[in-house]
């Protein structure tokens, strides 16, 4: 099975729209609001969209076929600014990797963070990627709303229909 290239490009630019909107709302937190611990996994609002943004940077690096560094560097990567600046900029890097696509594209062989070997089709890494943004940003969601705060409207659907009009295949 594979998915058409058009469709995983399309996902990308999605998922960069989606983290842009939740990064924006995050901005407008207190410093205590952004760091607040929900007991979830990656505990804040900062520490999820920051897990999201290593997963994101790890996944990029496979698939150029790289050893990726650590998921999360905590003293380089738990900051707003990381988010606001860096993060877009990684995610150009996947749009910019994506628009090289060709149909029935590409295996990434990698070894994950425990160091056990796979061998990934590239369409799957991208559906992850996406799908664990989509994810995290539902998490980070449901904080703002127990913060008294109205999250950005993040749905797929919602971007179809804000996107510009994309040709029809």
């Amino acid at each position: 099975m594979s998915v058409p290239v058009e469709i995983l490009r399309d996902h990308l630019r999605y998922t960069a729209w989606a983290s842009a909107r939740i990064v924006e709302a995050a901005s407008r937190l207190t410093a205590e609001e952004l760091t607040r611990d929900f007991k979830s996994a990656d505990k804040s609002v900062l520490g999820t969209l920051v897990h999201v943004y290593g997963a994101d940077r790890v996944w990029l690096a496979r698939i150029e076929g790289q050893t990726p560094g650590p998921l999360v560097d905590a003293e380089r990567d738990m900051h707003l600014h990381v988010l606001q600046h860096d993060w877009p900029a990684l995610l150009a890097r996947w749009q910019a990797w994506a628009a090289g696509l060709t149909a029935g594209d590409g295996v990434a062989e990698y070894q994950d963070l425990q160091g056990r070997p796979h061998r990934t089709p590239h369409w799957q890494i991208v559906l992850h990627l996406v799908n664990h943004g989509t994810h995290h940003r539902g998490q980070v969601s449901a904080m703002l709303r127990a913060m008294g705060h109205t999250p950005p409207p993040l749905d797929l659907i919602r971007y179809y229909r804000e996107r510009p009009a994309a040709p029809t295949p």
